[in-house]
């Protein structure tokens, strides 16, 4: 007895059950307020690393940019305050948002004291210079 495979040419049924829970996850807790990511590009050229982390409606200020144990972190905070009053003054309705944005990445060989950034509409641009061979520091250890 031989069984015969029947293809279905209908792409509706062409779908693999596992692609319908693929990104439920994610999808589902980028729905929380305050889960807030920072969209960022990273790219490794020859002699350094190039961060382009977008932050739309940031103030320069209010974005802060650290380098320690060869982790990069880019924190953003926002606050937002809508207020409407009628003529005599009186609030009628008031909003206020609160944006916190964090995103770490990690380098290996990074000139800590090389590195530049700018933000310029929206996007900040970090600029990781790597160390060459000669800032490798080197000790002689004697060995008694």
């Amino acid at each position: 007895m031989t069984f015969e495979k029947k293809s279905f040419n209908n792409p509706l049924f062409d779908v693999n059950p596992s692609d319908l829970f693929k990104d439920f996850g994610r999808q589902f807790f980028e729905q929380f307020p305050g889960n807030s990511s920072i969209k960022a590009d990273v790219k490794e050229l020859d002699d350094h690393y190039v961060v382009e982390a977008e932050l739309p409606g940031f103030e320069k200020r209010n974005i802060t940019l650290e380098f320690e144990n060869n982790i990069l972190t880019i924190e953003g905070k926002q606050a937002t305050e809508n207020k409407s009053e009628d003529d005599n003054g009186q609030v009628i309705h008031q909003e206020r948002s609160f944006n916190d944005v964090k995103r770490q990445f990690t380098f290996n060989n990074v000139d800590e004291n090389a590195i530049q950034a700018a933000y310029d509409k929206g996007v900040l641009n970090v600029r990781l210079p790597k160390k060459t061979v000669n800032d490798e520091s080197k000790t002689n250890i004697q060995i008694d």
